[in-house]
Formats: structure tokens, C-alpha cells, sequence
């Protein structure tokens, strides 16, 4: 069974000895610093021009990759807060250890404000752009030449993976990469489990993978420390840390509110469908007079959407608490809203997104605009590298390599390794950028 104060580990890459929580500055916890370095990263920064599900309109706001996670931070916090409260009251000795209910609400803020990090540009398509670079396109040469699990994770790029790579890859000077706290690393692992084997199960943690082989050993000494619990028989393959079922909520009630808010302003989802859809999420806080006297459509929407979040965090940290100690056993393989009181609300809302929203036409344009832009890409820089490698870069190669940014320019003896570094760039293009750089290579 996994315990609290071992979860709550300040510990950082590098660290030979503990740090107590009784020893923090009180006025920047460790767990705040994640926080800062986060948002201050270049990676983080990269977010203010990536696609979250709608292209960037011309017509109206829509979320980026960067106000998407700014907001799911802030959900997250408050859902931190309010199980930390009763977290702390039903483990007294973490009072006696220092630890607060704002420390709990600042771990899952900085888990929450990376969970989308390692997103390549291109919404959610560009993941399977990448992978689908080695699988069918040009990237399938190299099969052959790779581990079977080396191989998984590029056909199956995966944006949560690549995350943790962001957050801990040593270079030098900066070793362990932003430094972040255990407890903060531990939340943001969502899946904690490398890409092979992949015997799918009903465990929401199994959906996915969470780490690249590139990272196993950081990815081991993280869930080693915090004392997660590992699945029987798997070397490899862990039980989530209990914070990351909150991370998941937060981001689960933010895209399932706000992009149907984005549908409606746009006028792909009819504004009556609002209320229709939201009324028993918030039928016991609206007030009906107030929301009647509201003019305008934004307004209206926008006041239902801050009751229908409100409502879920409460719910969501009810459904934690309830099962809190079955989770730290390792035995809650749900997400905590497919066991909230509004599932089927919630249910309904993301089919008239999928439907409305997720497959629009603009939508779909953009993607397929992604994929042959992400595949040229990958095509020309691969190419460059590995024959710069062998040393028969032409000068075309090397005019290529000097667009690599200095961190990237790296001369891997591992195919492996010189495949991923070339993916890890890519995925860190934002939208614009990487269409820049097509038109710069194809001259269009």
C-alpha cells in the first residue's frame, strides 16, 4: 500500500539526502518552484501557439494548448485544495511533518500546468502523425534496426511520454532537466508504464504509456522513491500515484466544458443545447433570475460553464475521497469522472463535441495539413542526421542540420537515440513554426 508522506516527496533529480518539508522557505515551497520553472520553460512557452482541439479562428477565441493548461492548472489547484483538506485532517502526522493543504493544491497545479507539454503541434493529430511516419511512411526502414520497444514508441508517439522526457532529460549543466519535485513528476504520470508490453486492460492507466526507453532509468528512480506500487510479474509497470487521478479530473473537466463553451461561441453547437445539456450539472447553483438578465450569448454560456466546473470539482474530490484508500492500493482503475454523479452529463457533452466540434471540417483540413507537414519534416531532418552520422552528408544535409536548435544538434551513436532526438524537436515546433519551416524546405 502506498503511503502519503513517501508520495509527498520533495525530493528532486541529483538530491543524496531528503528534504523535509519542515525545512521549506515558507514563502516558496518546493512544490511551488515546479510551478515557476514550469511556466518559465521554453517548452511551456512553446503552448501559446499549438492547436488544443480547434484551429486558431479568425472569428472568434479559441483555446490553445497554453490557456487550455493555464486553466486546467487552476481547476486543479482547487480540486488539490479541497481533498488536501480532508487528506490532512485524516492523516494527522503530515501536520506534525509540515505539510499543508496548499502543498497538496500546489502539486497538482504544476502537474496540471505540464500535463500537456510534450504535445506535438497540430492538436491531437500530430501524435499519430509521428507515429504514423514510422509505421506507413518513410520512418519504416528503420524496423528492423531497432528493439521491438524502441520501435513502439515511435510508431505509438505518445505526448505524455514525451512530457516526462521534457521534464527530467539531462544535458549538460542541466542535469535532471527543470529539477521537479518527485511528488510533482509522480502526479504528472498519468501512465506509468513503458510502450511494450502492451496488454491492454480496463485500468485507465493502461491506455497508454508514459515514458520513452531513452528515460527508463529517471522514470525507475522516480517511482521507486515515492514508493509507487508495482503490477505484479511487470518489471516496468506501476499503479499511478493517487494525485494523478486529480490531474486527470482537472484536465477531464476542462476539455469536456470548455471545448463545448468554444463550439458554442463559434456557433457549431446551437447555444440552446447550453443549457439543455449543462442544466443537471448546475440545476443546485443557478440562479435562474441571473442568468435570465444576461445579454449576450458569451455571457450566458460563460455563466454556466463556471457553475457546471464548479460542481465537478466538488464531485470529482467526493468520488477521490470515497475511494481513497482503494487507490492507494492500487486498486481504482477508474477515471474519477466515469464515477462522478454526472457521468452521463458528461457523456453526452463529448458526443455532441465529437460530433459538432472534434470532427468539423476545420478541424479535419487542419489535420491533414499536419500530417504532410510533420512528415516532410521529419523525412528532411532524419535524413540530415543520420547521413551526417555516416558521414555522407550532402550540402543540402547540412544547410538542413543548421536549422536544428543548439540542443538538438547532438551526434547519437544509437539509431534510437538519434530518431527520438529528431521526434522530441518536432514535437516542441508550434504550429506556426513548423509550417514555416515547410515553406522554408519545399519552397512554397
Amino acid at each position: 500500500m502506498m503511503n502519503w508522506i513517501q508520495l509527498l516527496s520533495l525530493k528532486k533529480f541529483g538530491d543524496i539526502k531528503d528534504r523535509a518539508r519542515k525545512d521549506e522557505n515558507p514563502s516558496r515551497v518546493g512544490f511551488e518552484v515546479d510551478y515557476d520553472r514550469i511556466i518559465f520553460s521554453n517548452a511551456f512557452r512553446s503552448l501559446q501557439d499549438k492547436t488544443q482541439v480547434i484551429p486558431h479562428s479568425k472569428t472568434d477565441f479559441v483555446h490553445t494548448r497554453l490557456t487550455h493548461s493555464l486553466e486546467v492548472s487552476v481547476v486543479g489547484r482547487s480540486i488539490g485544495r479541497l481533498a488536501g483538506a480532508q487528506l490532512i485532517n485524516k492523516y494527522p502526522e503530515l501536520v506534525d511533518l509540515g505539510y499543508t493543504i496548499n502543498d497538496f493544491g500546489a502539486i497538482v497545479a504544476a502537474a496540471s500546468l505540464c500535463h500537456d507539454i510534450g504535445n506535438p503541434p497540430f492538436g491531437h493529430s500530430g501524435e499519430r502523425a509521428i507515429g504514423d511516419y514510422f509505421l506507413h511512411g518513410a520512418g519504416e526502414k528503420f524496423r528492423l534496426d531497432l528493439e521491438p520497444t524502441q520501435w513502439q514508441d515511435l510508431i505509438d508517439f505518445e505526448g505524455n511520454a514525451n512530457g516526462f522526457h521534457i521534464l527530467t532529460d539531462s544535458r549538460p549543466g542541466s542535469e535532471g532537466g527543470l529539477r521537479i519535485s518527485y511528488a510533482t513528476l509522480g502526479a504528472f504520470m498519468k501512465y506509468p508504464k513503458e510502450s511494450l508490453p502492451k496488454k491492454p486492460t480496463n485500468d485507465v492507466s493502461d491506455k497508454k504509456y508514459g515514458f520513452f526507453q531513452a528515460d527508463k532509468a529517471s522514470f525507475m528512480d522516480v517511482a521507486e522513491s515515492l514508493g509507487l506500487i508495482r503490477k505484479e510479474g511487470e518489471a516496468h509497470r506501476y499503479f499511478r500515484h493517487p494525485l494523478t487521478y486529480l490531474v486527470e479530473a482537472a484536465d477531464d473537466i476542462c476539455y469536456t466544458i470548455i471545448d463545448f463553451e468554444d463550439g458554442i461561441n463559434l456557433g457549431w453547437i446551437p447555444e440552446e443545447h447550453a443549457l439543455e445539456f449543462l442544466i443537471k450539472i448546475v440545476q443546485n447553483s443557478i440562479n435562474t433570475e441571473k442568468y435570465a438578465a444576461l445579454k449576450t450569448k458569451a455571457e450566458r454560456v460563460g455563466y454556466l460553464r463556471a457553475l457546471a466546473i464548479g460542481s465537478l470539482i466538488n464531485d470529482v474530490v467526493r468520488v477521490f475521497m470515497e475511494n481513497e484508500e482503494e487507490i492507494l492500493k492500487g486498486n481504482f482503475g477508474f477515471a474519477l469522472t466515469d464515477k462522478c454523479a454526472y457521468v452521463a452529463q458528461i457523456k453526452d457533452i463529448i458526443g455532441i463535441s465529437i460530433t459538432n466540434v472534434y470532427e468539423s471540417r476545420e478541424v479535419v483540413e487542419k489535420e491533414i495539413v499536419g500530417y504532410k507537414v510533420l512528415h516532410t519534416l521529419l523525412d528532411k531532418f532524419i535524413t540530415a542526421s543520420n547521413n551526417n552520422f555516416h558521414g555522407a552528408a550532402t550540402h543540402y544535409d547540412e544547410m538542413i542540420l543548421k536549422l536544428l536548435p543548439e540542443q538538438y544538434q547532438t551526434e547519437e551513436e544509437s539509431l534510437y537515440l538519434r530518431l527520438l532526438n529528431i521526434c522530441c524537436f518536432i514535437s516542441m515546433l508550434t504550429d506556426g513554426k513548423a509550417l514555416e519551416l515547410y515553406h522554408s524546405i519545399v519552397g512554397k
